[in-house]
C-alpha cells in the first residue's frame, strides 16, 4: 500500500495566533468541546515536540482512545503534527499523521483558516478513507472556535 492523504480547511472566527495557542495547551481542549473527554501528559512536556498524549475522545457516538506523540510543532507557522502510536486507528492503518495549520485568511478578511491533513497508509484496499474523522475535526475545531469567541 502507498501513503495517501486527505485534508480540509474550516473558516473560523477566532485568530490564528489564539487558536493555535490554545490547541498546543492540549490539556485545555476538552473544556471547549463535548468530543474530547479528556487528554493526559504520558510522556515529556506540554506543548513540547516528543511529548505523548493520550486523548480521551467520543467517535461515532463510542469513547475511544488515540495515545499521539507531537512530532512537530511550529510557533511561527501556527503548525502542530501528531503521530497516531496507539488506538482504535492502528488496527486499519499502518501509519497515521494528522497536522493542523491555522492560516490568516486571504485577501485580510477577518478570522481564520484551520487546514487538517492527514496522512496515512492503509493496511488494504477494504479500509476506507478516514473522511468520517475529517468530519470529526471539522466539529471539533467549530466547537473550539465557538468557545474561544464566548470566553473573550
Amino acid at each position: 500500500m502507498v501513503e495517501e492523504e486527505i485534508e480540509v480547511d474550516v473558516d473560523i472566527k477566532t485568530t490564528a495566533d489564539k487558536f493555535h495557542m490554545f490547541i498546543r495547551r492540549s490539556q485545555h481542549v476538552p473544556k471547549a468541546t463535548r468530543y474530547i473527554k479528556g487528554c493526559d501528559l504520558l510522556e515529556g512536556e506540554w506543548g513540547k515536540v516528543g511529548s505523548i498524549l493520550l486523548w480521551k475522545l467520543v467517535f461515532d457516538g463510542e469513547r475511544r482512545v488515540s495515545k499521539d506523540m507531537i512530532e512537530v510543532i511550529d510557533v511561527e507557522k501556527n503548525v502542530i503534527q501528531l503521530r497516531v502510536l496507539e488506538g482504535p486507528l492502528m488496527k486499519e492503518y499502518k501509519s497515521f499523521l494528522k497536522t493542523m495549520k491555522v492560516m490568516s485568511p486571504k485577501h485580510g478578511g477577518t478570522g481564520s483558516v484551520v487546514k487538517w491533513n492527514m496522512k496515512y497508509e492503509r493496511i488494504d484496499q477494504k479500509v476506507d478513507h478516514p473522511k468520517r474523522l475529517l468530519q470529526f475535526f471539522v466539529e471539533v475545531t467549530k466547537e473550539i472556535d465557538q468557545y474561544l469567541l464566548s470566553n473573550d
